[in-house]
């Protein structure tokens, strides 16, 4: 099980909000590339996961003068946020994004989805956010009938490289993950899925490892690296075993 630290950002700034909601914010950092350097100097390998919050509520990149310093950091990252247009792929890619995290584009255009994982093979990750087992989209602001898992095999149908699962109710509430929708979602594809909101204690992170052989190989770590629950070590340490 693979470690990826969490960076939000919005208007600037690395915040976290509690399930999706932009009333409900906390601002870490004035600084979000540093705050990436911090985690990353801590995880010693990896990838760190970007969001681009402003971007998934207008649809458009808002961060891509912090990609780039996230590149010329040496930092790899993946990024997602407001990423609906091949254009949009092709430019967050060209500023160092080792991976693509495509979400309320992916779900409304099947065939931009085919897409993008025509041509950039093995990048294109799909963001599976879900409030009471459907799929929710426009920054979490947007429900749809559309169930998880449904969604999950018409991604892996598709191409995309990973789906990152995320439930809502549990993002940024440090009550622990949600492990049973995390696992039918990865025993309903064939590709690896990343854990994501809620992680509270090292115990959430041990118990994550039961996952793994249901296809589960990484978990995005946000509030509580923040809050000091524990360490970037601690929480490696946690997931090798």
């Amino acid at each position: 099980m693979r470690i990826v630290p969490a960076v939000d950002i919005r208007g600037g700034r690395c915040v976290r909000l509690i399930q999706g909601d932009y009333d409900r914010e906390t601002v870490f950092s004035e600084d979000p590339i540093a705050q990436a350097q911090i985690w990353y100097g801590a995880l010693g390998d990896g990838i760190i996961h970007i969001v681009d919050l402003d971007g998934a509520r207008t649809g458009t990149c808002c961060i891509e003068p912090q990609l780039y310093a996230l590149a010329r950091a040496d930092i790899p990252y993946e990024v997602g946020g407001g990423i609906r247009l091949l254009e949009t792929i092709g430019t967050v890619i060209l500023a160092g994004a080792k991976r693509v995290v495509l979400g309320t584009a992916a779900h409304r255009d099947p065939l931009f989805l085919q897409e993008a994982c025509r041509i950039w093979p093995g990048r294109i990750a799909v963001g599976l956010d879900a409030r009471k087992g459907m799929v929710a989209l426009n920054g979490w602001l947007e429900e749809t009938r559309t169930p998880a898992v449904e969604f999950a095999q018409e991604v892996a149908d598709a191409g995309a490289a990973r789906i990152i699962y995320t439930d809502i109710s549990r993002d940024g509430t440090m009550s622990g993950p949600n492990f049973e929708a995390t696992r039918a979602v990865a025993k309903a594809v064939g590709i690896p899925v990343t854990l994501s909101g809620g992680v509270s204690s090292i115990e959430d992170i041990r118990k994550a490892r039961d996952l793994e052989k249901d296809g589960v190989d990484e978990i995005i770590i946000g509030r509580a690296l923040y809050h000091g629950a524990f360490t970037i070590q601690e929480a490696k340490a946690a997931a090798q075993g």
